[in-house]
């Protein structure tokens, strides 16, 4: 498992072109405040299984910014995007489950 980094916060935000302002700010105030901001778009290793790549961001990461008022209706599909409810419940989930380290986990 990877060691947990006191000052990084896993972002679970959208990361669609509507949304890139907000993130902007997020990274931005995330910076500003000294800590480091990580996210999914940080790496793009095509060998690295998307959910992998995440459970590996979340196990680093001591807080977590989840903004869940995004989950909204596909147009095409008519079914809402589930990945970012699911980002928070494997966050939380580590701090429920994980060892003492992964315990001092903020969402």
């Amino acid at each position: 498992m990877s060691k947990l980094l006191e000052n990084h916060v896993f972002v679970n935000c959208p990361f669609d072109p509507a949304y890139r302002k907000i993130l902007d700010g997020l990274i931005f105030a995330i910076h500003s405040l000294g800590f480091v901001a990580r996210c999914a778009l940080e790496t793009d290793n095509a060998g690295e299984v998307r959910l992998a790549k995440i459970e590996r961001l979340i196990a680093e990461c001591r807080f977590g910014l989840h903004d869940l008022s995004a989950v909204d209706l596909d147009a095409v599909t008519g079914l809402p995007r589930f990945n970012m409810p699911l980002e928070l419940g494997l966050f939380l989930g580590c701090r429920r489950f994980g060892g003492r380290a992964q315990r001092k986990r903020s969402a």
